[in-house]
């Protein structure tokens, strides 16, 4: 029987971009924050006297073949691991391809776990079993230098840029292209709800408006890397703030049941954090004028003047998804009633601490 394993989305709490630089990329400075959300990715796999991958999915628009983030991350792995194997990948979508929640690199990193329990071997270092406490020690699983775990998340950025955050999980702060990622003190879980509207949003023509959007305000190359320095410093310090000591799990999943209204005690994480008031995505600055309705999707997820409006609403990535974040389940079901009022598109959910998105991974059964 396949190995089954759930592929969660993420989204961006805050995104600052950079300007272009001299290589072709942008800086960022962002909170990843893993979500309940998720694709089902299921692997069979057995040693081989030579490689031989199969790739097949739900939705005809994921690539089967070597452009496929899983498929990538299976070659490399078994490249490192020096090992030679039959692999069978199924990818059944639940998320929207492109959208800004990260699901093909998700995919990825859950293509890895299934083939690490098919083949019986450890494909990388057991962040899960660090998950309360490998926010303390950030070094040891930083994507530079020659730390345990370096090797694992350089080969994982290979892949794709999004990629590194889905091999931690939780609340993680992301560097550089996005590839450079640590880990943050988790936050209690929140209700969370994706808008995933029918638009596509191209990623390089958003970068695109952002450099024409750079010129026109004259922000330089060094002007950013201090703006881009100065938010990273600004989440660290938030995160680790309005979470005193560490954060400890509340119960025994970590998670609260779907039936309990709050996702957290008394008052939400996010609001001791103070982010909520000031984090912003810069993509918005450019996507929305390129399309308002995502713009009024951002505003009916924040409900304003509601009494169940949001602590947070954003684009996530370059989008097309959008989120909000909601103290209480009513809050959030508020809002999807809202979204389908004017037919758009939701999921709700919850955001999902590092322990718990682990110990979740693994599906007892294959669907």
């Amino acid at each position: 029987m396949p190995t089954a394993v759930r592929s969660h989305a993420k989204i961006n709490l805050g995104l600052g971009v950079g300007a272009l630089r001299p290589d072709g990329f942008h800086s960022l400075s962002t909170v990843y924050q893993t979500v309940e959300l998720h694709d089902v990715v299921s692997v069979t796999a057995r040693p081989a006297a030579t490689t031989a991958l199969r790739l097949t999915s739900n939705d005809r628009r994921v690539p089967l073949d070597g452009r496929n983030t899983a498929w990538k991350m299976v070659s490399l792995a078994l490249e490192a691991l020096g090992v030679s194997a039959e692999v069978e990948i199924h990818i059944e979508k639940r998320l929207p391809v492109q959208g800004g929640l990260g699901a093909g690199s998700a995919n990825a990193v859950a293509a890895l776990v299934g083939l690490e329990a098919e083949l019986g071997v450890r494909a990388f270092p057991p962040f899960e079993q660090n998950a309360l406490e490998g926010w303390r020690t950030q070094s040891s699983v930083s994507s530079k230098g020659q730390t345990w775990g370096a090797r694992w998340l350089e080969i994982a950025a290979q892949v794709g840029s999004d990629v590194p955050l889905f091999l931690i999980g939780g609340a993680i702060l992301g560097l550089d292209r996005g590839q450079e990622v640590y880990p943050l003190p988790d936050v209690e879980p929140v209700w969370c709800v994706v808008a995933t509207p029918e638009i596509g949003v191209s990623t390089p023509r958003a970068f695109g408006a952002w450099d024409a959007h750079c010129a026109a305000e004259g922000l330089t190359q060094e002007a950013s890397t201090a703006k881009l320095n100065e938010l990273s410093r600004a989440y660290a310090s938030a995160f680790a703030g309005a979470v005193p000591g560490g954060w400890q799990e509340a119960g025994s999943s970590g998670v609260l049941a779907h039936g309990e209204d709050r996702a957290g005690p008394q008052e939400s994480a996010l609001v001791r954090t103070g982010i909520s008031s000031w984090i912003q995505n810069d993509f918005e600055r450019v996507v929305f004028p390129q399309h308002p309705s995502l713009a009024e999707i951002k505003r009916i997820l924040l409900g304003s003047g509601t009494p169940e409006a949001a602590l947070h609403a954003s684009l996530s990535g370059s989008g097309s998804a959008l989120y909000g974040l909601y103290l209480t389940r009513g809050d959030a079901e508020a809002a999807v009633e809202r979204l389908r009022s004017v037919e758009v598109t939701s999921h709700l959910t919850r955001t999902l601490p590092r322990a718990a998105y682990w110990r979740e991974m693994l599906v007892k059964e294959a669907g």
